[in-house]
């Protein structure tokens, strides 16, 4: 069996011999590191804006600048290339300027959403070895030098705490120090690991994902071969966090590969994120369902049709039909469209926007990836069959920290199974209609939630929802619907939402048994639904009720 794996730094990346050296021949990869393609744009257009935030802008000269200054500062901590250097701040100038010191400086970056806290962060510093963390003074209110504080006697191999926009700023003090250096910044290999970020956890305890700096340009320089679009100059809102795979991407690192120029948003509101859309003249954007329902909102409201807006592309959570609709009849100029992937394999599908209808009612098509269904017994299953959907690119992960969890996610043939269910049609788009632990086996049948939730959405009682699996005596498994109703509205019982799906089509063993209200929805960073809470939620409920059949 062919050696699937190669060991560059610290860490076993799945990288057969030979693999990488096909990706450059073939043009999937380029040459070219965050490090080099931000010197060339400083050479070329030094006092052009690469990155806005509240808290001003830096242009491509100021940003190169300050990031090698702070590479030979880290350098001379005694960091060597290859170490993991964490950052937990929200979307601030600091943080550009800190991940192109990694570039320089050939540390492996490791994003760390703000909203962790002890748990989280003891979990993820000590399985990435990280030896440095930035972290904010205080941020809302939450005082973060506390938090490491507590947790450095667990972490032996963090050996620097640095607070930024605290009495004291460290990262200011590094900065103007590595100024003051000579050290010679290394060569940096296109095929070693750049970046390492955690899963958002909704199964279980987060992964760390591997990025190399060859796969950074590929993964979202394809959104824009798929979109059409030029990304030489044009702007676009980052609402999601920079320590998030997409914001990270779009915010930290597509201004310097692709010449975008990024806007960032440390606090999310819809009326900003408008006004900041036709202020830049934003050409597109990417985010969760609640940023696209929000944004349509808060447009409507300021009676704008975003005309410089071409592309919003939707993914990350339960994406209504009915939403994309509604927002592709409202914008002048642009297209909302769903799109499917995961951090392991991000963009799967770049959306469908030449096609409205297909926007809203599939996944997108698949671009650049080769995917296959699979059925319970591991087969490939032909199109229009729904199975786990596998995938693998050149845009892919190359692992997880943990080996031997990547070689439970990727089989041999380098196919990342992602515990998704869904269909591919002949058009090559696909429709995810559900995860593999979201299944509900009601009565030895199987149901898909996602399928129950698409139905529901369109109630005019229920403003946000999600459908799990919960204890029944008799079928071993019933439906638990758990639901955020609209405002000034009663809470539909269960008879009242079994007549709903019956009218749209559902049969009986797909209405739910227990309807549960709750203020909102537990999610993630990134906007899904952390269904594990929702059902352990469920069983406390139906334990306190001892398992009765009735609305709560």
């Amino acid at each position: 069996m062919t050696e699937q794996y190669t060991q560059i730094g610290n860490w076993h990346l799945r990288l057969p011999p030979g693999q990488a050296e096909k990706h450059f021949a073939s043009g999937a990869w380029e040459r070219v590191s965050v490090a080099t393609a931000a010197r060339e744009r400083a050479k070329k257009m030094p006092n052009r804006v690469a990155v806005e935030a509240e808290n001003g802008s830096l242009t491509y000269a100021d940003a190169v600048e300050q990031g090698e200054a702070l590479a030979r500062a880290l350098l001379d901590l005694g960091l060597q290339p290859g170490d993991t250097l964490a950052l937990q701040l929200p979307n601030w100038l600091e943080a550009v300027v800190i991940n192109l010191a990694c570039a320089f400086s050939g540390l492996v970056v490791n994003p760390i959403i703000p909203i962790y806290r002890q748990a989280e962060l003891r979990v993820i510093l000590k399985d990435s070895r990280a030896r440095l963390i930035f972290i904010p003074h205080v941020f809302r209110n939450v005082n973060y030098s506390e938090i490491l504080a507590e947790l450095r006697p667990d972490l032996p191999e963090l050996s620097h705490v640095i607070s930024v926009r605290g009495e004291a700023d460290g990262l200011l003090s590094l900065i103007e120090h590595g100024r003051n250096l000579e050290t010679q910044l290394p060569d940096v290999a296109p095929e070693s690991a750049k970046m390492l970020i955690y899963t958002s956890g909704t199964t279980g305890l987060p992964k760390g994902v591997i990025y190399g700096h060859a796969q950074a340009k590929a993964s979202i320089a394809y959104s824009f071969e798929a979109w059409e679009l030029d990304a030489e100059g044009i702007a676009t809102v980052v609402p999601t966090p920079v320590t998030h795979v997409t914001g990270y991407a779009h915010g930290l690192e597509g201004p310097f590969l692709l010449g975008t120029k990024a806007i960032l948003m440390e606090r999310w509101t819809a009326a900003e994120a408008v006004r900041l859309i036709d202020e830049h003249g934003a050409v597109y954007m990417i985010g969760a369902t609640p940023f696209l329902v929000e944004t349509l909102k808060a447009a409507k409201a300021a009676e704008t049709h975003l005309p410089s807006l071409r592309v919003f592309a939707c993914g990350g959570a339960e994406i209504p039909p009915d939403l994309i609709r509604r927002a592709n009849a409202w914008f002048e100029n642009g297209v909302a469209t769903r799109v499917f992937g995961a951090s392991e394999v991000p963009m799967v599908t770049q959306g469908c926007i030449d096609d409205p209808e297909l926007s809203a009612t599939t996944d997108g098509q698949i671009f650049r990836y080769d995917v296959r269904l699979l059925n319970p017994e591991g087969r490939s299953l032909p199109i229009g069959s729904e199975g786990e959907i596998i995938a693998r690119g050149p845009s892919m992960f190359l692992g997880y920290t943990n080996r031997a969890e990547t070689d439970k996610a990727v089989d041999e043939e380098g196919f990342f199974h992602t515990g998704d269910l869904g269909r591919i049609a002949e058009n090559g788009t696909i429709t995810v209609t559900g995860r593999i632990k979201d299944l509900i086996i009601r009565g030895g049948e199987n149901l898909s939630a996602k399928e129950i939730e698409d139905a529901l959405s369109q109630h005019p009682s229920i403003a946000d929802l999600a459908v799990v699996g919960a204890p029944h005596e008799r079928l071993g498994e019933g439906v638990a619907a758990f639901i955020v109703r609209t405002e000034g509205c009663a809470l539909p019982d269960t008879a009242a939402v079994g007549r709903f799906l019956s009218d749209a089509g559902l049969a009986p063993q797909k209405w739910p048994e227990f309807i549960f209200e709750i203020e909102a929805l537990p999610r993630t960073a990134s906007g899904k639904v952390q269904k594990h809470l929702l059902r352990a939620e469920a069983k406390t409920r139906l334990r306190k009720f001892d398992g009765a059949e009735c609305n709560q």
